[in-house]
């Protein structure tokens, strides 16, 4: 990445995510790539998923912040998709630090047959204000369409869980 990159990649790196404010779209592995010819500067970034209601304001606020580089193009890229797996460490942090579990990390994925089953596994959920692993889904669907509602049985707090995606 040569200077002018890496200085659109810090800009375009610290717009935020509209859903989930305490975090970058690079903290949340969306922002792909950005470069620059000419004066045209393209950004490119994969939503969470392919209904994300944020894509369009992540697109406003990518070109408004990259605009004094020049003329701004958003693109979106839904190859390779998009996972949880991609939120960084720092992200990470920010999300417990802000009341939301992380998801975990769910490491490379297989290729070939999936074996499915009728019932999704056990999750465990450690509480990020107390660290108890004794929580609880009270829904499946939280304030984003990214997160899960949990409790807490120990501390019993309610708190949002960032699904694995």
């Amino acid at each position: 990445m040569d200077t002018v990159d890496a200085e659109l990649w810090r800009a375009a790196a610290e717009v935020t995510d509209p859903e989930m404010p305490m975090l970058t779209l690079a903290d949340l592995g969306v922002l792909r790539s950005v470069s620059q010819d000419d004066g045209h500067v393209t950004a490119t970034i994969t939503p969470t998923y392919a209904g994300c209601p944020a894509l369009d304001a992540m697109a406003a606020d990518l070109r408004e912040r990259l605009a004094v580089y020049g003329e701004v193009e958003v693109t979106v890229t839904l190859t390779p998709p998009w996972t949880t797996d991609l939120i960084s460490d720092e992200g990470r942090r920010k999300l417990a630090e802000a009341g939301v579990a992380p998801p975990d990390h769910i490491g490379p994925r297989s290729t070939g047959p999936v074996a499915l089953t009728l019932a999704a596994p056990p999750k465990r959920v450690d509480c990020p204000r107390c660290g108890s692993a004794d929580t609880e889904e009270l829904s499946r669907f939280g304030p984003t369409a990214c997160t899960a509602l949990r409790r807490c049985r120990a501390c019993s707090e309610p708190f949002e869980h960032m699904k694995d995606i």
